[in-house]
């Protein structure tokens, strides 16, 4: 039996929680439906901060355990920001091809192609502690898909810190300058800053 302290990551995407668990080894980082919860979270915030409140606290309240969400998505300056807090079901259906395919689409004869991850990261506590943290990371949007790594819109997003898409980049490299890593990042240096009892 681990002696880690668990964190719930308030999400069923497998790659999140994989690319999560890799930065916290220190901890037992498992998904909620792990745990038993499986039921659908209404995610009608306006913002992503909200949406990723509203998530942590569901499972952390059902769960009993401190649970860390967050709500990431991608925001393109051409198209007025989006696709944005409806990233992840942009064409409707949920399907990162579909998703890529619909983007490249929209920017079809633009010239500006300019995009950025952003992730806003909540953690919470049963007991009603709140955690919250910010990350982003610029790029651009390719023209077409290059690598197979990651998932979402990584194959068609150009990073300007790798000087590469996201699609080609490893794990570490993409862990070291992703929205979600830095949001991470600076979201375990609070959560550090609490008392132990907190996690």
């Amino acid at each position: 039996m681990s002696d880690k302290k668990t964190l719930v990551i308030a999400s069923g995407n497998k790659g999140k929680i994989r690319e999560i668990a890799k930065m916290l080894p220190e901890y037992n980082v498992c998904g909620c439906a792990e745990l038993g919860f499986t039921e659908d979270i209404v995610e009608d915030g306006a913002t992503f901060s909200e949406n990723a409140f509203i998530k942590a606290n569901t499972v952390a309240k059902a769960l009993n355990l401190p649970a860390l969400a967050d709500d990431s998505g991608l925001v393109v300056d051409a198209l007025d920001g989006a696709p944005g807090i409806y990233s992840a079901r942009y064409a409707g259906d949920g399907d990162d091809e579909h998703n890529n395919d619909l983007l490249l689409k929209n920017l079809q004869g633009k010239s500006d192609r300019s995009a950025k991850f952003v992730c806003a990261m909540v953690f919470c506590t049963p007991s009603g502690k709140r955690v919250d943290a910010y990350g982003e990371t610029l790029g651009e949007i390719l023209t077409e898909r290059q690598g197979v790594n990651g998932f979402g819109y990584d194959p068609i997003f150009y990073s300007h810190d790798l000087k590469k898409s996201m699609g080609i980049a490893t794990d570490e490299e993409k862990n070291s300058i992703s929205h979600r890593g830095r949001a991470l990042r600076e979201i375990i240096a609070k959560i550090k800053e609490l008392d132990d009892e907190s996690l």
